[in-house]
């Protein structure tokens, strides 16, 4: 299917979309906004909500392919009711500092020394993930529980039934705010490397996870659907958790990383400044992003720290993606960094052209990959190119894909989603 040079509108490009979908079994995650910019910070800071009403107004007329994407919807969350709550203090190891409360995970890049016999310390492997992160639960949990909860605020939306919404806040309350389950709002001991730390500033970027927590749970407020006192206790997790980011030796380490690390830990700490109405930070926070982009890019559009990893293809894309679900929030505080241009020429269209030729499979990869890319990282960076940028080859990879992963395909017809 060929479409046309220029997208005119959302909604036109939706319907050539929706032809081509098949709608299966899904998971949900994060969708971006193509709204003009909001001086609130009121609901989410990536997701639309005036998008997701406006999608909800069509389903309840009788839009037949929202039917089809709303049904997969209430399909995943269904399963989202068996699950969990989870928490911390399920992991058998016990932190350095004596609490199950703290979080805690192994570097996944880093193995036992087969020339020592204890095997420390623990030497690196780049892009081999070693088993044994497995037994660290909380690395497991967290991802698992931010997407489930994402899920449920978005069920919850569409479809008006409060079991979704009660259960999303029951694991929410067991994860982040019961005494006797909670997790400290901390990263001391993320991603630890045996025999050489207890934990380091690149954990941090198991945190990422927890953008989609806040963006449900602020999905959830908009709806009413939080007690004020619960909103207040999240607020003050977030603020406490953002306050360590900020004020910790590892954290002052990962606000210093040159690579994907550094945005991340920019989309997260944006993330949290926007939920907790700081909002002048919010501004700084953008503003050294845009700083990242233009450090961290070279004039090609490409991003020599993650085309050096053994897996550079999928680095390369996980970077841009932390970037551009910056500029998705930044919108929220009226500031523009999709059109952001750096005095050496760096900015998130040049980036985005950079890699769909390879995304397109119109040229192979020319950096590093010791394992095959999975065409799924590509769908979040793509919605994205060809939403907000209207990019043809992006919108044309994305109908000529939807059979390819259904799975990831129906929520974008819902929300424009990133996910």
């Amino acid at each position: 299917m060929k479409l046309n040079s220029q997208i005119k509108n959302i909604g036109s490009y939706m319907t050539m979309l929706a032809k081509q979908v098949v709608l299966l079994l899904a998971i949900l995650s994060l969708s971006i906004s193509n709204a003009t910019a909001q001086s609130t910070t009121s609901g989410p800071s990536i997701m639309d909500l005036s998008l997701l009403n406006k999608q909800k107004k069509t389903l309840d007329a009788g839009d037949q392919v929202l039917k089809s994407a709303y049904q997969q919807l209430i399909k995943s969350a269904n399963k989202s009711l068996s699950f969990g709550p989870v928490s911390v203090m399920e992991k058998k190891e016990i932190p350095p500092s004596g609490s199950k409360h703290d979080y805690m995970s192994l570097a996944p890049y880093h193995w036992p020394d087969p020339s020592k016999k204890d095997g420390l310390p623990y030497m690196r492997k780049d892009g081999e993930t070693n088993p044994e992160v497995k037994l660290y639960k909380d690395k497991e949990y967290l991802p698992s529980l931010c997407e489930q909860l994402l899920v449920l605020s978005l069920a919850h939306h569409f479809s008006g039934k409060d079991i979704y919404a009660q259960h999303a806040m029951k694991l929410i309350r067991v994860w982040f705010l019961d005494t006797a389950t909670r997790m400290n709002p901390n990263m001391n001991f993320a991603q630890a490397i045996k025999g050489v730390n207890q934990g380091r500033g690149a954990g941090l970027i198991d945190g990422r996870n927890l953008i989609k927590a806040i963006e449900a749970i602020s999905l959830l407020s908009a709806n009413k659907a939080v007690t004020k006192e619960d909103q207040a206790a999240m607020q003050q997790w977030f603020a406490d958790f953002l306050n360590w980011m900020q004020t910790s030796k590892i954290g002052q380490e990962e606000l210093d990383a040159p690579n994907n690390h550094g945005a991340w830990y920019d989309a997260l700490r944006l993330s949290i400044a926007l939920y907790t109405n700081q909002l002048p930070h919010a501004k700084e926070i953008v503003v050294n992003a845009q700083k990242r982009l233009t450090s961290q890019m070279d004039p090609s559009g490409r991003f020599p720290l993650e085309m050096a990893r053994t897996t550079s293809f999928h680095y390369s894309v996980f970077v841009v993606d932390a970037f551009l679900k910056i500029a998705a929030m930044s919108q929220k505080i009226n500031l523009d960094f999709w059109g952001f241009k750096a005095s050496n020429g760096n900015s998130l269209p040049k980036a985005v052209d950079a890699l769909l030729p390879y995304l397109n499979k119109q040229k192979a990869w020319d950096g590093p990959q010791i394992k095959p890319f999975d065409d799924q990282e590509a769908i979040p960076f793509l919605s994205i190119a060809a939403t907000k940028f209207k990019h043809p080859n992006a919108a044309n990879w994305l109908v000529a894909n939807t059979s390819v992963h259904p799975d990831k395909m129906f929520t974008y017809l819902l929300t424009l989603n990133d996910f």
